[in-house]
């Protein structure tokens, strides 16, 4: 036992020094943990923003003039004043998001008691701002034409009160979650990433042939990479949640990091033993690339990292369950933000380890046929 844990340390230390002599690997490492994490942290932001909007003023009162000077940045850009026949050709062109048709008598109709449509069109193929922005545009023009009216800006009264209180995330910061999300996102990128191309980087370069003539058994071969690349991923992942998701994106974590780390090292299991298969399967670098695609993104997106887990289709969910990026995804929303201890984790944490030890089951067995059949 002693000296298969001797070969399992050397060959993985032996990886290590390989990984370190790949400058490009080691970029990829760096750029995936910080840049990319901020990036998408600030980036991918909910919020409408800088929306470009021209307006058709046909009216011309005070009224219009007021409604046109309702939308400002940030949420908007500065209304462009447009022509009616320019309405087709500028929305086809993608020029702007939203054009606001303000018909002629518009004031004379408000004031006479009447109801006057207002023609807002909106380009749907950019979905989240069409879909907030509508909304935006109705809620200011009703405040500014009742404020108008009434000569003070008054609001509905309802029937009830409703108080909303914000867990975990009271300021509504995007940043949060966007960063989090990318962090496992990038846990199992390049944790498939790492322990594929160390496999395929052996077959290239004939060190594998050299390995199938010493006293190594495959396993010996296969938990070396697991724990090396793990490690490197874990490392990282640790540097990351520290420097990047506490110290610019300034997240407080609610949770143990220590317990995420370890699940960490669960969810590295079962993604550095998909990387041995898929470094199995796949013979050059570009293969493993497009056999990534296949499997890694349908993973990330359906995970619940994307969109909420709940609202896919119930096959989706059960097929999902399978996968260790669901189970990793809830484990670190219910740590990070919420503060959630081993004992309403723990039901993920035993999935990722059956689904770790499946794939490394598996991977073990196509591992050891790919090594029979090349020697």
């Amino acid at each position: 036992m002693r000296h298969k844990l001797g070969n399992i340390y050397n060959l993985g230390i032996k990886e290590l020094r390989s990984l370190y002599r790949d400058p490009v690997l080691m970029i990829l490492i760096l750029l995936a943990f910080s840049f990319m994490i901020v990036v998408a942290g600030k980036a991918a932001s909910l919020k409408l923003n800088n929306a470009p909007i021209a307006i058709v003023d046909e009216d011309q009162s005070p009224l219009s003039s007021r409604l046109i000077s309702a939308f400002y940045p940030p949420s908007f850009k500065t209304p462009h004043l447009i022509n009616l026949d320019e309405i087709d050709s500028a929305t086809d062109e993608g020029k702007y998001t939203f054009t606001l048709n303000i018909p002629p008598h518009f004031h004379r109709d408000v004031l006479a008691g009447k109801q006057p449509a207002l023609q807002i069109n909106a380009d749907a193929t950019q979905m989240t701002q069409a879909f907030i922005g509508a909304n935006y545009i109705q809620q200011i023009i009703n405040a500014e034409v009742n404020e108008y009216l009434n000569g003070v800006r008054v609001e509905q009264n309802l029937p009830i009160k409703i108080a909303i209180r914000m867990r975990f995330n009271p300021t509504l910061t995007e940043e949060w979650f966007g960063g989090v999300m990318e962090l496992i996102n990038m846990i199992a990128m390049l944790s498939v990433i790492l322990t594929g191309a160390a496999l395929i980087r052996e077959r290239e370069h004939g060190t594998l042939e050299h390995l199938l003539v010493m006293p190594l058994t495959p396993s010996e071969i296969m938990i070396s990479k697991i724990w090396a690349m793990g490690l490197v991923v874990l490392v990282a992942t640790a540097l990351s949640l520290h420097f990047i998701i506490q110290g610019i994106l300034k997240m407080p974590i609610a949770g143990s990091v220590p317990l995420f780390l370890f699940g960490t090292a669960l969810m590295l299991f079962s993604t550095t033993s998909l990387g041995i298969f898929l470094g199995t399967v796949a013979r050059t670098m570009p293969q493993l690339g497009l056999l990534m695609m296949l499997l890694i993104m349908p993973m990330q997106l359906l995970s619940g990292g994307v969109t909420p887990y709940e609202s896919m289709p119930d096959i989706i969910q059960t097929i999902m369950q399978a996968a260790p990026t669901t189970h990793y995804v809830r484990i670190s929303q219910a740590i990070l933000y919420r503060g959630a201890g081993f004992d309403i984790v723990w039901p993920h944490f035993l999935a990722i380890t059956f689904i770790g030890l499946v794939f490394v089951v598996i991977s073990l067995i196509i591992f050891r046929r790919s090594l029979a059949t090349a020697h």
